[in-house]
């Protein structure tokens, strides 16, 4: 019997001696020697987040995809968040609104407090220190398309000038002509790109069918038709852009209260283009901590109200909403929905 009400004991309250609370709490005096100030505990809950970031950047010549490739592109950048995984893990923590004493007599202290320091402490002491991590590489520009282009970026192009000329029968304009090299025009680029992906995959076409000069087999066949492929997807992205992605990570703790009405707490919130965001924060929008409590403890059938307090939890079934949607369920012991009992050493 002492053996098991050590080990439920040791899980429920937090103890300070008398001359430790006295100096971590300067006002509170007048406490006598001996004396044992602990709480009860609560359970609070952290969402640990992972959202993903997508930065979508369009290709340089998206605006010619139609025309050469036959399909529209997105002409603009745009940001993207959805959730990735949400991890909910409880803790236990001292509550705050209670702070209670006991005077141990008969040589019951030393007990008391060994069994005591095996539990809340420890777990107090796990819920510190927890990080919050923006983790953001560079985000992604058009320098993702450099380099990429198929031909090189001058072009000659020729005018024809005219100059005057004295002849024997007056002054004449003579035509000259004058070549000069000039910047080639992004939408002849474009078509350089057009053509030069199609004629890949001509190529492609070619070595499956086996309509070419060279013998391709086995895994020489395989890679001519890979690095075929990474050519032709690159040449693509100049035309239907390219993704970027990266990882936003991010703690939020929230500490139920027992004289909640409907158990409903916004965890955080989420918005699609500024990503994790605090339960203030309204431009996104709410992931809700649902919490439905299974039926009550049941009540000790025998026992005074007096010596030492301890708390039993109350069982709750938390589930995780994004509007109607569920995106994680499980059951949690909530101690401050629980029920608080006596026991004399």
């Amino acid at each position: 019997m002492k053996t098991t009400l050590k080990l439920m004991i040791a899980a429920l309250v937090l103890v300070l001696p008398a001359e430790m609370f006295a100096q971590a709490y300067p006002a509170a005096k007048n406490i006598p020697s001996g004396t044992v100030v602990y709480s009860l505990p609560v359970t609070s809950i952290t969402f640990c987040v992972d959202a993903v970031r997508e930065d979508f950047i369009a290709g340089p010549y998206a605006q010619y995809a139609k025309k050469y490739m036959g399909s529209e592109a997105r002409t603009s950048n745009q940001v993207n968040y959805y959730l990735k995984t949400i991890r909910l893990v409880p803790y236990l923590e001292a509550d705050p609104s209670v702070r209670l004493t006991v005077n141990l007599k008969n040589g019951a202290g030393n007990g008391f407090l060994d069994l005591c320091s095996q539990g809340l402490v420890v777990a107090s002491d796990s819920y510190t220190g927890k990080e919050e991590v923006w983790r953001f590489p560079s985000l992604a520009g058009n320098e993702q398309f450099a380099g990429k282009d198929v031909e090189n970026n001058l072009s000659t192009a020729t005018t024809t000038l005219y100059k005057t000329v004295k002849t024997s029968s007056g002054y004449e304009r003579v035509a000259v002509s004058q070549s000069q090299v000039v910047e080639k025009s992004a939408e002849k680029k474009a078509a350089e790109t057009a053509a030069t992906i199609f004629k890949l995959r001509n190529m492609r076409m070619a070595i499956v069918t086996g309509d070419t000069d060279a013998t391709y087999s086995g895994e020489a066949m395989a890679a001519a038709i890979q690095e075929l492929l990474r050519m032709e997807e690159e040449y693509m992205s100049l035309f239907y852009g390219t993704t970027v992605e990266s990882v936003q990570t991010m703690n939020f703790d929230v500490v139920p209260k027992a004289d909640s009405k409907d158990n409903k707490y916004v965890a955080f919130r989420l918005s699609d283009t500024e990503g994790l965001l605090p339960p203030s924060d309204l431009s996104g929008r709410p992931i809700v901590l649902d919490l439905q409590m299974e039926e009550k403890v049941t009540p000790a059938s025998s026992g005074k109200n007096n010596g030492i307090l301890y708390r039993v939890p109350r069982t709750a079934t938390a589930r995780v909403m994004d509007g109607s949607q569920m995106l994680l369920q499980t059951r949690i012991p909530m101690y401050q929905f629980g029920e608080t009992l006596s026991f004399s050493l």
